[in-house]
């Protein structure tokens, strides 16, 4: 484009004044985010005390990480647009919402059951998984000078999203039905009301008040958090190895994180799963902030690391609870959603922000393998818990352990990083 300033590595940028309306789309985006949170982590803490409501979460888990993908896909090429997305996640969502509180978690009816996993597993995972890859579309394109931090804000709003559900439906066992039913409403409000006003924005769009060079060119930046050797496509991200380990970590962290709100909610402290689920929230923002001063890996391993400490803090207070048992439920809280912010911001670091959404899309289809292992960690934990919380520790711990060595495809590895 002939009015595309270019900076020293040859990307294009084109500045224009920023819309009044674009702090309004971010909460927009957040509220979209929190409201199909309980869809995962209410469904995870209140319906999976039986085998058949595991297996409804992993399919949730399943769907919704593969419905990011195709979304993605279809609305950065403008056969989609982000109003329709919105719209029809809003309904699905409603739809899974409004399906789990008629189970009520009893699956012996036939009918039951077979509304449940059409309704809640498939269409509720399939509308969650519209809004989440839209939203995070849509705030990274408006906030291109730091995406990582805007969008680890709205993934955060989907992880503490559950905790007003948790919180009745603990004050009020009898109550969960009525709890996701109400859940089902504000969710079609307002994803509803996000769809109506989001929208992409342009093309190499940039804010007019930040100079693109002057922030390319920004060395304490750089240093912390380097840019990509070039501009990759998703078949070039697909031949690196970078990319399959970073699919292997968030199956390994994703399993452990929706294991943890299982086991913990299996103890019947309610006041502990909301803890947790609320720093799951909040961490994923805080580990943006602290990832921009120290570095994405290296706060990655961090998390990593806090999430295996917690499974091994859960499995020592699990006979007696006490300090233990809640020192568990941190560690694993802080460690349990931060991963999700950082390995998206890493796709950017690593492969360019260009097609960064798709190629994070196929990272986080990653989740449906996730879904499947935190099940056997459940199931594994009826039986033997602390086994469970110890085998946890250890898919945890490895990609701690891994995370130091991922380096920046396309550079000579004798340059240090």
């Amino acid at each position: 484009m002939e009015n595309a300033i270019k900076d020293w590595r040859g990307r294009a940028y084109l500045p224009g004044p920023v819309p009044a309306d674009r702090t309004r789309m971010f909460w927009l985006a957040w509220g979209a985010m929190a409201a199909i949170s309980p869809l995962q982590y209410g469904y995870a803490a209140l319906l999976t005390q039986q085998a058949a409501g595991l297996t409804l979460l992993a399919i949730w888990i399943a769907c919704q990480a593969a419905g990011a993908l195709p979304a993605l896909h279809l609305v950065r090429r403008g056969r989609l647009d982000v109003r329709t997305a919105l719209a029809t996640g809003a309904v699905l969502s409603g739809i899974g919402l409004a399906a789990a509180a008629r189970s009520g978690g009893d699956m012996s009816s036939l009918l039951t059951g077979g509304v449940t996993v059409a309704g809640y597993a498939l269409l509720g995972g399939l509308g969650a998984g519209l809004v989440y890859g839209v939203c995070g579309e849509v705030v990274s394109s408006w906030y291109p000078e730091r995406p990582a931090a805007r969008v680890g804000l709205i993934t955060g709003a989907f992880g503490y999203g559950a905790v007003p559900l948790l919180i009745w439906a603990g004050i009020a066992p009898g109550a969960t039905s009525a709890a996701f039913l109400v859940a089902a409403v504000v969710a079609v409000a307002v994803i509803g009301a996000a769809a109506r006003h989001l929208r992409l924005a342009p093309a190499l769009w940039w804010p007019d008040d930040v100079d693109p060079r002057s922030h390319a060119l920004d060395a304490a930046r750089l240093r912390v958090t380097p840019e990509a050797a070039k501009q990759f496509l998703l078949p070039q991200a697909l031949r690196t190895r970078t990319l399959p380990a970073l699919a292997l970590i968030l199956t390994f962290a994703g399993a452990v994180s929706v294991f943890d709100v299982i086991v913990v909610a299996s103890t019947g402290s309610w006041a502990a799963v909301a803890l947790l689920v609320a720093l799951n929230g909040t961490s994923r923002s805080l580990a943006m902030r602290y990832s921009e001063l120290f570095g994405r890996r290296r706060v990655l391993a961090a998390v990593l690391g806090a999430l295996a400490l917690g499974q091994v803090l859960l499995a020592a207070g699990w006979a007696g609870g006490g300090v233990l048992l809640w020192l568990g439920v941190i560690a694993a809280g802080v460690g349990g959603g931060a991963f999700y912010p950082l390995l998206a911001s890493l796709v950017r670091e690593f492969f360019g922000v260009e097609r960064a959404g798709e190629i994070h899309a196929v990272v986080y289809s990653a989740k449906a393998l996730a879904g499947l292992g935190a099940v056997a960690l459940a199931v594994l934990a009826l039986t033997t818990p602390v086994a469970a919380l110890l085998t946890a520790a250890a898919l945890a711990a490895l990609p701690a352990l891994a995370t130091p060595r991922l380096r920046i495809p396309g550079l000579p590895a004798t340059i240090p990083l």
